[in-house]
């Protein structure tokens, strides 16, 4: 081990460099070609997942918990990696699902095609700045080109017949496409319940996305208010409050205790009778204070035992304990309620209103759960999704955000491009024909950027049983022959290329932020050529 020596003072001897014995240095060259590997190692895995006819993948967690999935994000996101560009890949997914929602899939196909194309050019010799400039120019006029050929589609509240053929296409390709026309519905009800069309802004946290175990995705409901996954906390208690005025705490039905430690020693039966009786008339105290206030229910963050639940009962004030912080806030939302913390604080003007509170019981085991319906603040809605077991519920949760994305996507913007690959093959044309204008180097990143395009729709036909190269092939002459933007992959087998007549649409958005990120982490990828790796870290 090679290791400078110096002596300080008193002569002992302090090593200075020795760390560089315990790292291993990639540089130039070698280093691209070991980010464009390990890029093209996710791409594959991810890649058979793209499109209607796209394989799902089984993932098991260290601890034995399975998730079986199509949608990207996930699947990125519950991978082992190590690799830092793998990484990165992820991050690139998780940034798509972030923004837009959808697409995620999508985008690391065209990243890890990008840098395939990339590598090649490196063999020839061309400086990785410059492949990352003429990437830049490409993908502008891929953006442009996009732009210019996207379709308005016209919507409004009554009228959601275009809506539901978009987000037909984005659950086309989910494990709930057996009802999808039922799950379509429910995500764009869902969202523009809650969206505000003047301003084209969704809030996505009046809506709440809840499931059980039991039933079948056809019993799945959406709810015009809160569902909570709790009864009321005594069985004698009604199932059923009309015109409620709820109470929204976050202290718990019990006498007050000190701060400090403390220590209290009873030694009579009178002293006893005298704490219960104290405790006793606390309780009192506090449901005559939540009755002055107005209140006949009480939704309570802590538990209560079982003296104050008995006095509830009797005092007719019906109760729900060990309600959640995010399912208080909910409640407080659609009720313009205020959440309180004490009982002093209790007033008529800080009750929640809602016309309806039920219980919900289903199952052979009578399940329940609280309904809260016919809410002051009517736009608060909650997705009840229904399945056969807890990994269907799952994915069919993920397939119901992903199409709720996409409503929220069309409501900021509603201009469509086509999917099937004909977006990919209109702005490779269009690339390569204006690569065709540009003298300088970047004219051939630009054409591996055009080909790199050409990935999604060889993916698409691959995934669906067709010859990738033929349908491609066939597929661009007919684009460049006729000039038809529209023409894509035929995956369903509807014997029409055309995507408007077979209703596939995506949201111009999410096609554009594809193109956006994809470029912008090739372009950082390409500039890096010196890895690092500390050993004595690593291990």
């Amino acid at each position: 081990m090679s290791a400078v020596y110096a002596t300080d003072e008193y002569g002992r001897p302090v090593i200075i460099v020795r760390e560089q014995d315990k790292k291993i240095r990639k540089t130039g060259l070698e280093a691209q070609k070991s980010h464009i590997l390990a890029a093209k190692a996710v791409t594959n895995i991810i890649k058979t997942s793209l499109g209607p006819r796209g394989l799902d993948k089984i993932l098991i967690s260290p601890d034995g918990d399975i998730t079986i999935t199509n949608d990207g994000a996930t699947i990125l996101d519950r991978m082992e990696v190590n690799h830092q560009i793998a990484k990165l890949l992820v991050q690139l997914s998780k940034s798509q699902d972030d923004e837009i929602g959808d697409g995620t899939t999508g985008v690391v196909v065209l990243a890890g095609a990008l840098l395939e194309q990339a590598e090649q050019l490196l063999d020839r010799g061309i400086h990785p700045i410059r492949i990352a400039d003429g990437f830049d120019k490409a993908c502008q006029v891929a953006v442009k080109h996009l732009e210019k050929h996207a379709d308005v589609i016209p919507f409004s509240s009554d009228n959601t017949e275009s809506l539901l053929q978009i987000v037909r296409t984005s659950l086309g390709s989910k494990i709930v496409s057996k009802c999808h026309d039922q799950f379509s519905k429910i995500a764009i009800d869902a969202v523009l319940a809650v969206a505000d069309l003047d301003r084209r802004d969704v809030d996505f946290e009046l809506i709440k996305v809840d499931g059980k175990v039991g039933g079948s995705l056809k019993d799945t409901t959406l709810v015009r208010g809160v569902v909570v996954d709790k009864d009321m906390s005594h069985p004698q208690m009604p199932s059923e409050v009309r015109n409620a005025k709820l109470a929204i705490l976050t202290c718990p039905f019990e006498p007050p205790k000190p701060k400090t430690k403390h220590k209290l020693d009873i030694t009579s039966v009178e002293e006893y009778h005298k704490l219960q009786e104290y405790e006793r008339a606390k309780f009192e105290e506090m449901i005559q204070q939540v009755k002055d206030a107005g209140a006949n229910m009480v939704v309570c963050q802590w538990g209560f035992d079982d003296e104050a639940n008995h006095l509830l009962l009797q005092n007719k004030l019906p109760a729900v304990r060990w309600v959640g912080g995010p399912e208080l806030e909910l409640i407080a939302i659609a009720t313009n309620g205020r959440i309180v913390p004490r009982f002093e604080d209790l007033s008529a003007d800080k009750l929640g209103q809602a016309g309806l509170i039920r219980e919900m019981s289903f199952g052979t085991t009578r399940d329940k759960m609280l309904v809260i319906e016919e809410c002051a603040n009517s736009r608060a809605v909650t997705v009840f999704v229904r399945g056969g077991n807890k990994m269907i519920i799952d994915e069919a949760k993920r397939s119901l955000h992903d199409a709720m994305c996409v409503v929220r996507n069309i409501v900021r913007d509603n201009r469509v491009v086509y999917g099937g690959g004909a977006a990919e093959v209109s702005c490779s044309l269009a690339v390569a024909q204006e690569a065709d204008q540009i003298s300088s180097l970047e004219q051939y990143a630009m054409r591996a950027f055009a080909s790199a395009l050409d990935a999604v729709p060889l993916a698409l036909a691959e995934n669906s049983g067709l010859s990738p190269i033929d349908t491609l092939a066939e597929v661009k002459s007919e684009q460049a022959r006729t000039g038809n933007p529209r023409l894509g992959v035929d995956c369903m087998l509807k014997g029409s290329n055309d995507m408007r007549e077979q209703h596939v649409f995506d949201p111009l958005m999410s096609k554009r932020q594809q193109f956006l990120l994809a470029t912008q982490l090739v372009k950082m990828i390409l500039k890096i050529d010196d890895v690092i790796t500390h050993l004595g870290e690593s291990q």
